[in-house]
């Protein structure tokens, strides 16, 4: 016997936003909005499928940018864009 889950997205949850950019040093960096997770990578691909997998799927809330940007290690909460 299987049960399903149901999988209909809840309207008051909403996908974490995680930029995807190239750091000063020209590393792929991945981080959430606020700095609540993120990575660095040695391309794109890497970058954005630990993007997908950390915001459960949803590449509508991953934001690519043109502007360099770090992963937040000293606490700063600055906005990437």
């Amino acid at each position: 016997m299987t049960h399903k889950r149901d999988e209909r997205p809840s309207a008051s949850r909403r996908p974490p936003v995680v930029f995807v950019g190239r750091n000063s040093r020209g590393n792929w960096v991945a981080r959430e909005q606020s700095g609540i997770f993120g990575g660095l990578f040695l391309t794109r691909a890497q970058a954005l499928k630990y993007a997908l997998a950390e915001n459960d799927h949803h590449p509508e809330a991953i934001v690519e940018v043109s502007v360099e940007i770090d992963l937040d290690i000293a606490g700063d909460r600055t906005e990437a864009v």
